[in-house]
């Protein structure tokens, strides 16, 4: 299970933006750089806000495949959270941990090394 193709991603949940700021931040000081941080929260908007903010990516089709991002367009923001946060190489149980969350107005960091 230490095989790269494996490797989980890292998740930290946070309070809000200021605090994600922060932990992509610290991130940076780990040695990621932008394609390996995202940053979701449960309102598109202000995940794209925080992204910018903190100069990091938002989980795109690059992450999910042509199929997950097309798919997307008809699910519930609820189901979309979870279908980024599993392209990630978390388990379903996880994703809906982190998607309850993100419901609860918290922001999730996550970084994966390519």
């Amino acid at each position: 299970m230490n095989s790269s193709t494996n490797a989980k991603s890292y998740a930290k949940v946070v309070e809000n933006g200021v605090q994600a700021v922060e932990e992509v931040n610290q991130l940076r000081s780990n040695g990621y750089v932008y394609d390996d941080i995202f940053v979701l929260a449960h309102d598109g908007d202000r995940s794209e806000r925080i992204a910018e903010t903190a100069d990091a990516d938002q989980i795109g089709l690059k992450e999910e495949g042509m199929f997950d991002a097309l798919a997307n367009l008809f699910r519930s923001r609820g189901d979309e959270l979870r279908a980024k946060i599993t392209s990630m190489g978390f388990t379903e149980a996880e994703a809906q941990f982190y998607e309850k969350e993100l419901d609860l107005g918290k922001v999730l960091v996550i970084a994966k090394k390519a």
